[in-house]
């Protein structure tokens, strides 16, 4: 019998690495299933990093798999324009520009100011918008080219 998967210990091991998890995704790309886990530090992530992560949390995904099944397992950063879901994604992205669309179909490009009371407070043409998180369908940072 294997052992359970325990996020928490992930966590611990990835923040031992020196960067912290963003956020885990379970994609299925090709007919093959892919636990992709997106890794974040203030000095940005290199292709040694990931690997580093990957080295250390493969031998424990052997014994303690994330999925049932077959799984190919990737370490990655999220895009410069990363997906805002949880509070601590919007924390982590106070100053940044994004760009949010509503539940009912509104949408805006501003900078987030704070995330209080699961609330974003984000700054669009010099009026500050108090956008509670239960009614943003999609939030993301946003990188003008």
């Amino acid at each position: 019998r294997k052992a359970m998967f325990d996020r928490d210990n992930m966590v611990k091991i990835v923040e031992s690495c020196g960067v912290s998890v963003y956020d885990t995704e379970v994609v299925t790309e090709f007919e093959k299933r892919i636990f992709r886990l997106y890794i974040t530090s203030k000095e940005g992530i290199s292709l040694d990093k990931c690997a580093e992560v990957s080295r250390i949390l493969s031998p424990i995904f052997d014994v303690e798999p994330p999925l049932e099944g077959e799984y190919t397992f990737e370490v990655s950063s999220p895009d410069i324009e990363r997906k805002l879901v949880k509070q601590e994604h919007f924390i982590a992205s106070i100053g940044e520009k994004v760009k949010i669309k509503l539940k009912d179909k509104e949408k805006f490009i501003g900078i987030l100011e704070g995330f209080v009371n699961n609330e974003a407070h984000v700054r669009v043409d010099d009026v500050q918008k108090i956008i509670p998180l239960d009614s943003i369908e999609k939030a993301r940072t946003y990188f003008e080219w």
